[in-house]
């Protein structure tokens, strides 16, 4: 985080400073990386050879996790404790319109990194270490995992390459000086960590409530900027380690059945291969 210290100069009795006090502007970046995946209120479809998810003429939007971590880089700027809020996206041309779901939120400039195709969490982290480098965010916060894969590895990966402290999981972000407070949610309830900043956040669900924009910032989103670039001009080979081999969908759930005893039940149990 860097402190730009203004001065006022009093003319009128000479070239002096004036007894106006000095007025503290912090200068920081908030870096938010946000993934365009299905509506969340869509049922995902597989497609018809289990080769993956249909994506065509399927509504889409921002990853939810990610809009809490817009939003919460919002009310961090607001609080005046950041300058800028910059979303970054990497996705195909489509992606720009989650960009804009960013820009009309609130943030102020946006980055789509054009890839066609699938980006494994490895590669989205070297792109992302590659953005941080450039535009020197003093905090990166992204949602903990995307809707689509739920892979909870992209923000873990990318503090690793940075040499960066980590808080994921978080449930609160308390930014001081030089330093954020995160409270994090753990299977035994809550845990706080100070990290140096600067520093990559995750985002739970109970973080915030993201808030909808509004017609005249969705107008004014219209005119924000987006740079474009691709995965070459930062360096990085977008070819997949992995291989997908096949996808299905999820078992349909079975009638349950009443039973009139404890032993009726461990009897129905040990049959399905529970017990």
């Amino acid at each position: 985080m860097r402190l730009i210290l203004m001065f006022w100069a009093d003319f009128r009795g000479g070239n002096h400073l004036g007894s106006a006090p000095f007025r503290e502007v912090i200068s920081m970046k908030i870096l938010v990386p946000v993934k365009r995946v299905i509506d969340y209120n869509i049922k995902a479809r597989v497609k018809s050879d289990g080769s993956g998810v249909e994506l065509a003429n399927v509504k889409m939007s921002m990853n939810p996790f990610d809009e809490i971590s817009v939003e919460e880089a919002l009310r961090l700027k607001e609080a005046g404790k950041a300058e800028e809020v910059i979303v970054v996206s990497i996705g195909p041309k489509e992606a720009s319109e989650t960009l804009r779901t960013g820009l009309a939120m609130g943030a102020d400039r946006g980055i789509l990194v054009l890839h066609d195709g699938e980006s494994e969490p490895l590669t989205v982290a070297k792109i992302l270490k590659e953005v941080v480098a450039a535009e020197a965010p003093g905090l990166v916060i992204l949602g903990k995992q995307a809707i689509d894969d739920d892979c909870n590895q992209t923000g873990q990966m990318l503090a690793q390459m940075l040499g960066w402290g980590q808080g994921t999981f978080a449930s609160k972000v308390d930014l001081g000086e030089g330093s954020v407070d995160v409270t994090r949610e753990i299977d035994g309830g809550l845990e706080t960590v100070k990290l140096n900043m600067p520093a990559v956040v995750t985002a739970d669900l109970r973080l915030n409530e993201p808030r909808y924009a509004s017609l005249p910032n969705i107008m004014k989103a219209k005119r924000k900027p987006i740079d474009e670039k691709t995965p070459a001009d930062y360096g990085v080979d977008t070819a997949l380690h992995l291989t997908t081999l096949k996808v299905e969908e999820p078992p349909k759930r079975e009638a349950g059945i009443i039973v009139d005893s404890v032993e009726a039940l461990v009897a129905a149990l040990k049959d399905k291969g529970v017990i």
